[in-house]
């Protein structure tokens, strides 16, 4: 039996993000963000969700350019300050320690300390309500060399400990159950010698 609730958005959990931006380091910022996902392949295409009185609202619709960094365990604290706290007021490099790096693709800074950046221009700023939400264009992506397989060239951010968000709480993700497809995939068997 199920229970009837107003709607809501208990789509969960979700990555928590550290999005950087602006095009130099007097503005410089970053911000924690949960309504991101991707939204095409083919051309890579992502969003992130902002409300209008973030201060890198206004930073990302004039420049046109953001940094998806995604977080691990050793991030969280950041994370979850940056959530919080407002650039307006804070030097959030500063406060948290992380790193703005430079990139070949954007103007905004990636932040040095994620296993995975994922650089964005925006394509098209979707007014929404609570929220606006910035469809951007996938330009390039940075990966931690610490996280890629030598052999295969397979990038492990199990790894790096990601952690997501789901309805105000902070988790670190559980065990593998299987792969894509694997519920369809034939078993083999084993051939006597």
């Amino acid at each position: 039996m199920k229970e009837a609730w107003k709607p809501g958005t208990l789509i969960y959990p979700l990555p928590a993000v550290l999005v950087s931006c602006g095009t130099t380091p007097e503005e410089y910022n970053m911000l924690t963000i949960a309504w991101t996902g991707t939204v095409c392949t083919n051309p890579p295409m992502c969003y992130i969700s902002v409300r209008k009185e973030r201060h890198s609202y206004d930073i990302i619709r004039r420049t046109g350019e953001f940094a998806i960094n995604l977080t691990t365990e050793a991030l969280a604290r950041a994370t979850d300050w940056c959530g919080v706290r407002s650039g307006r007021d804070n030097n959030k490099w500063q406060t948290t320690g992380l790193t703005p790096m430079e990139n070949e693709y954007i103007s905004a800074p990636i932040i040095a300390e994620s296993p995975l950046s994922i650089c964005c221009k925006v394509r098209q700023i979707i007014e929404l309500g609570s929220h606006d939400m910035f469809l951007a264009d996938v330009v390039g992506i940075l990966a931690d060399k610490r996280y890629i397989d030598p052999e295969t060239g397979k990038f492990s951010l199990d790894r790096a400990k990601p952690i997501v968000y789901s309805h105000g709480e902070y988790y670190t993700l559980g065990e593998l159950i299987g792969h894509f497809g694997w519920s369809v995939k034939k078993k083999t068997t084993k051939k006597r010698k």
